[in-house]
């Protein structure tokens, strides 16, 4: 399993209410309602598209918001894994790989295994895991494999 070091640990504000140990998400960018509050820079410093995971709670403090009706609170987080499948040629565990989503098949049974949500497109990711050595195709007639990757 990839361990995480403290060099890669984020501090960011959050929802009280979703402040959970565990509590995984996509940052999903800034909003309108952030312009001209004081804490805009700690709550929007993490890159949007990208997942994440909260592994702790910094304080208690509730900090009003805008957006967070019940506030926000410091958390840190880390690069969540992201599940996917990839060409199995490149399943290879500890490489690196560069995710392009090049793939016209938006209709595909795997589009969404292929490119999931907190995957960041032309992003490098380490492949830390094989999930699964059963290959799957596609509609392209390639050889996927799923693997687990967190970026670089």
């Amino acid at each position: 399993m990839y361990k995480v070091s403290v060099d890669e640990v984020k501090i960011t504000l959050i929802g009280s209410d979703l402040a959970e140990e565990g509590l995984e998400f996509v940052y999903r960018g800034e909003l309108e309602d952030c312009e001209g509050c004081r804490m805009h820079k700690v709550c929007n410093n993490l890159t949007p598209r990208k997942s994440y995971r909260i592994t702790g709670i910094r304080n208690s403090n509730i900090l009003p918001c805008n957006v967070h009706h019940n506030g926000v609170c410091a958390v840190e987080v880390v690069d969540s894994p992201v599940m996917v499948l990839i060409d199995a040629k490149k399943a290879i565990l500890n490489s690196e790989i560069t995710m392009d989503f090049i793939c016209p098949e938006i209709g595909c049974d795997n589009y969404e295994k292929c490119f999931p949500e907190g995957i960041v497109e032309s992003g490098k990711y380490l492949v830390t895991r094989i999930v699964d050595s059963e290959k799957k195709s596609c509609e392209r007639g390639k050889n996927l494999k799923c693997v687990e990757l967190i970026p670089k």
